[in-house]
């Protein structure tokens, strides 16, 4: 029942809530940012000595997992409640 009390708490102040999560990934990216904190001499390629890249890519993997996901739901997997009555 508390699981359930909070994923209603966060789905009333979810506009706090994606407030937060840009918060979030915006220090995750200053914080890659400053190169005392993250050594990125051993990077394997250009892009990943961008500061800011893995964090950003793991937003996108994100998005996009949700993204695919509901489309693939609304595709054919989710039916009418009444699918079978007919």
């Amino acid at each position: 029942m508390k699981l359930v009390k909070l994923i209603e708490y966060l789905r009333n102040h979810l506009k706090a809530v994606v407030r937060i999560c840009l918060v979030l990934l915006a220090l995750l990216v200053l914080f890659d940012a400053i190169p005392a904190l993250v050594d990125k001499k051993d990077a394997s390629t250009h892009i990943e000595a961008l500061p800011g890249f893995w964090a950003l890519f793991g937003f996108v993997g994100c998005a996009l997992l949700i993204i695919v996901s509901k489309w693939l739901g609304h595709a054919g997997v989710m039916q009418r409640e009444d699918y079978y009555d007919e």
